[in-house]
């Protein structure tokens, strides 16, 4: 996976579909499309929260709506909601044609960097 973008209002990954990220069928395995979708959302979402907190996951979940053989996959991570101790994201898996392969939305906790001793 990599970055392809990041701006105010979202965040874009790019990820190869192929041997690392298909299922015994040949096509995109869905966990691979959430993989995607957390990467993207969790990294925005320590990219815009107050200094000294930082997310985590603390809920996905998505719907894989069409399969995909070959190529790359886009995760497109926008904010649904930041707030002070969650975030919300929406993040849009879509092929190189702009198809949408994957609608996943994300909850992220806000959390305390721990003290330093």
């Amino acid at each position: 996976m990599e970055v392809v973008s990041v701006s105010d209002n979202r965040l874009i990954m790019k990820m190869p579909v192929d041997h690392r990220t298909i299922q015994p069928f040949g096509v995109l395995n869905g966990g691979a499309s959430m993989a995607l979708a957390e990467s993207a959302a969790s990294l925005a979402g320590n990219l815009i929260v107050d200094p000294g907190h930082y997310c985590v996951g603390l809920e996905i979940k998505g719907n894989h709506l069409k399969p995909i053989r070959e190529g790359y996959v886009l995760g497109v991570a926008s904010p649904l909601h930041v707030g002070k101790s969650t975030q919300v994201w929406n993040i849009d898996v879509t092929d190189e044609q702009d198809r949408l392969i994957s609608a996943i939305r994300m909850t992220l906790a806000v959390l305390p960097k721990p003290k330093s001793a």
